[in-house]
């Protein structure tokens, strides 16, 4: 018969009864290396991080709850068409997407395919939707044109959840347009 040493298959001549003993001992007795493992940490975690990038940036498109868009109105339908070159003054109501009041806000009306020197503001004041602008006569039309756009822009208070975002409606500047403040 063989020796038991020459029938274990490890060659330190060990058996199964020491491998087992191994087994169960402690972490504190291993002296085994971890190689590799802190580079898939940093793998995992870049990976992780563009993904959470991903995710919010595909959240970010979705808007700010609460927000309420805001656009104007001019109620007299004279004021919507106006004359180049005359001084007049137009009101233009500021309103909520439910048609309500919005007060303490700025109207901006600059150029678009019509000419104007320089953009021209009114405000709507505490408790009030309606803002008078006033044209000192600057709005204007080129050589070619019968017809032309001016931009509006609402600037809400800024202590709200109003937010200007959808175009407005615009004011057209025509040659031959009646206004009754001329």
């Amino acid at each position: 018969m063989l020796p038991d040493t020459l029938l274990s298959d490890r060659s330190d001549g060990s058996d199964r009864s020491d491998r087992s003993n191994r087994s169960r001992s402690s972490f504190a007795r291993d002296d085994r290396a971890i190689e590799g493992l802190p580079i898939r940490l940093v793998i995992a975690l870049v990976v992780g991080v563009a993904a959470l990038a991903l995710m919010l940036n595909m959240l970010g498109g979705i808007g700010d709850v609460g927000d309420t868009e805001v656009t104007i109105d001019i109620p007299d339908s004279d004021d919507q068409i106006i004359p180049p070159d005359r001084d007049l003054s137009i009101e233009i109501e500021v309103l909520d997407e439910d048609g309500g009041s919005v007060s303490d806000a700025t109207v901006i009306v600059t150029a678009g395919s019509a000419q104007l020197e320089e953009p021209v503001e009114g405000n709507t004041g505490e408790g009030e939707n309606t803002a008078t602008v006033e044209f000192g006569g600057e709005q204007s039309l080129r050589a070619d044109q019968d017809i032309g756009t001016l931009e509006v822009e609402v600037i809400p208070p800024s202590d709200s959840n109003y937010i200007d975002e959808q175009p407005n409606p615009e004011i057209r500047v025509a040659d031959g347009a009646d206004h009754d403040d001329i």
